[in-house]
């Protein structure tokens, strides 16, 4: 039974291979999570995973996809992170951040008010990118990082990983994939800079490597390290499997300890051939030629298709979204199918 394995990261050894992957909640004020997050999390966690992320958690106001995304850049954001990785950790899964920071996908409305940019007086602001290239017709012009803008995106990050730290969580998880602001600096359909952060290959890929080295340098040895990537744009000129695999290396020897493996993003209107499974061959392929673990994410829906995926070596975890805002318990259902155990917390044993 492969799905329900324990796997080792460093020091930590999760209970399966069932990841909750991070999904915004877009309910958090000033960067505050609440009872909302505690709930949506730790129901999760309850159900069985072996590790639960937060959403996309913003290292600065200006890095948030919306006025109520989560935050950590400051340290009342910290504490009241503090109970709902507790409580994660207490149902005996592990409990993972992601940090990120939007770039010019920022200053956006909730999904469920239509999701289109907001202007100042609506409470948006203005965006950062790596060029002043918006992100579709009608979003803002983004603001050029100059040199102290990038140290201070890489400053962020630390800072955020220290409070993460001290917030309790035990994993964290760079957010450098689906269009934000590290993966508009990998891909040269964003990144149109003539500095030593643009152009070549080695160039665009500096800031997502200096800040993962940034990260690795205040997280503690014994503690993960993940990278979310988007594999593909999925246009041609974009960001590739083939720029992937070299940048996943890189950032296996930086200390990244697992490449969570995602496409797209990047642009509006992209027409990608989503069918289940989609994305799992840029997962093998990054695991394979890379020699790092990694996550499968993307219409996985079914027990028999994540235990397919961890069985046939394709990856080593398997991450689920919508699947898991559908079913929060749905490793105790893959559990049963696939006659895998999975104790229940003592409050629920009559059911079992």
């Amino acid at each position: 039974m492969h799905l329900f394995a324990p796997f080792r990261l460093r020091t930590l050894e999760l209970r399966n291979r069932i990841a909750v992957s991070p999904m915004c909640q877009y309910s958090a004020t000033d960067g505050v999570p609440d009872h909302w997050h505690l709930v949506h999390l730790g129901s999760r966690a309850v159900g069985g995973a072996g590790l639960v992320l937060t959403e996309a958690t913003a290292v600065t106001p200006a890095g948030r996809i919306s006025p109520g995304d989560t935050g950590i850049w400051n340290d009342a954001q910290a504490e009241a992170w503090r109970p709902i990785a507790r409580f994660i950790a207490d149902q005996g899964a592990v409990p993972g951040i992601q940090l990120a920071h939007a770039g010019r996908k920022a200053s956006t409305d909730a999904p469920w008010r239509g999701g289109g940019p907001l202007d100042a007086a609506q409470g948006g602001w203005t965006p950062v990118a790596p060029t002043a290239l918006p992100y579709d017709a009608g979003y803002p012009q983004p603001l050029a990082l100059d040199a102290a803008g990038l140290d201070a995106v890489i400053a962020a990050f630390r800072a955020a990983a220290l409070r993460s730290l001290d917030a309790g969580f035990k994993l964290i998880e760079v957010h450098a994939a689906h269009g934000y602001l590290l993966h508009q600096f990998l891909s040269p359909r964003s990144n149109r800079r003539a500095d030593a952060w643009g152009g070549g290959f080695d160039n665009r890929v500096r800031l997502a490597c200096e800040v993962v080295g940034a990260v690795r340098a205040v997280w503690p040895e014994a503690l993960p390290l993940l990278v979310r990537i988007s594999a593909t744009d999925w246009v041609e000129g974009g960001w590739d499997i083939e720029q992937s695999v070299e940048l996943a290396r890189r950032l296996k020897a930086l200390g990244a300890d697992l490449i969570d493996v995602s496409s797209g993003g990047l642009l509006p209107r992209v027409q990608i051939p989503a069918a289940p499974g989609y994305q799992v061959p840029f997962a093998a392929r990054i695991r394979r030629e890379a020699g790092v673990a990694t996550g499968a994410v993307g219409l996985i829906t079914t027990p028999e298709q994540a235990e397919r995926v961890v069985a046939d070596g394709d990856a080593d975890i398997v991450l689920l979204a919508r699947e898991s805002l559908r079913d929060p318990y749905f490793p105790r259902r893959a559990a049963r199918a696939l006659g895998a155990k999975l104790v229940p917390p003592p409050q629920y044993l009559r059911a079992w």
